[in-house]
């Protein structure tokens, strides 16, 4: 299996996991889904850190310099499932996960403020191409043929891909210096404790949990830990493909998930429409689609700049 082959099992699993979400928000969770999935997210995440701790024993030895910056990464790993989950839970998966596509471009701003980077003229065009299909995406067309602003959907989603910026930026700065099993163990384990307090502190976000624990059959329960499952070793997938070839086609791929999300949404409502549905009317698959493909082509243009 060559490296573009394994970077891709990555945005595929996470593709899974968008759907898998608007299912579970949708059908299952209705009353506090958000808290509901954020805990079990977040509290989940422990299962994976005994095979972490088996693959490197080492992982404890982490400075505690490191280990405060891997702190604020799973926090901001939170901040991005909440922003997204909220955004998801009146949204189309396929319109919600194009917003993504934004986080090279908030790290490249984040560089030339935190790290004192220069941004090129073609790194400005290229973003600008990226904003662009945001941009087009970031209207509804209704049963009228009018455009109007998703407005909520835009500002949750921004603010996803931006803590998604920082933190990817603070994880691949610790990655390098220690190494991705001791990077991923601390993250996972600030996930957990994120998960406790939030348990602990926020009474409606345990009360939905505890009532979804009582209430849905095991398939049901099942179904969300195999979510996080998939989650969790997409993530483990991806950290691994940044050995295997260069770093920036490793992100250049992670562009795919959009594509994986509607085609996998296509797939559904047309085959197992109570599971998810997509709208697919041929206005609404051109607007995808139209958007997608100048996304993707400015992330291209992006990597060419040498921005990712």
């Amino acid at each position: 299996m060559s490296w573009f082959l394994f970077a891709l099992i990555g945005p595929f699993l996470y593709a899974l996991t968008n759907h898998i979400d608007k299912h579970l928000l949708d059908k299952h969770f209705k009353q506090g889904g958000v808290g509901t999935l954020v805990l079990f997210s977040s509290l989940l995440s422990g299962a994976a850190l005994p095979f972490i701790f088996w693959a490197d024993p080492q992982a404890l030895t982490v400075s505690s310099k490191h280990v405060f910056m891997l702190a604020m990464v799973g926090i901001l790993n939170v901040a991005v499932l909440w922003c997204y989950l909220l955004a998801l839970r009146k949204e189309e998966a396929s319109v919600a996960i194009v917003f993504y596509q934004l986080v090279p471009v908030f790290g490249l701003i984040l560089g030339y403020f935190l790290l004192s980077e220069t941004i090129s003229h073609f790194q400005f065009i290229a973003m600008t191409i990226i904003i662009l299909g945001a941009t087009i995406i970031s209207f509804e067309i209704d049963v009228e043929n009018n455009f109007k602003l998703r407005r909520e959907t835009v500002t949750l989603m921004l603010a996803a891909s931006f803590f998604w910026a920082l933190g990817s930026v603070l994880f691949k700065y610790i990655a390098l210096e220690e190494n991705v099993w001791r990077s991923l163990f601390w993250e996972h384990l600030t996930l957990v404790l994120v998960g406790v307090f939030l348990f602990a502190c926020i009474p409606s976000y345990r009360r939905h949990f505890l009532t979804a624990l009582r209430t849905n059959s095991a398939p049901i329960l099942s179904l969300n830990f195999l979510n996080e499952g998939l989650y969790i070793l997409g993530n483990i997938v991806f950290s691994f493909a940044y050995l295997l070839g260069p770093i920036s086609l490793i992100l250049l791929v992670d562009s795919f998930q959009p594509i994986f999300v509607l085609a996998i949404g296509i797939f559904l409502t047309l085959f197992f429409p109570n599971f998810t549905r997509e709208k697919i009317h041929l206005k609404h698959l051109v607007q995808k689609a139209l958007a997608m493909s100048i996304v993707i082509f400015g992330t291209y243009l992006l990597f060419l700049s040498g921005g990712i």
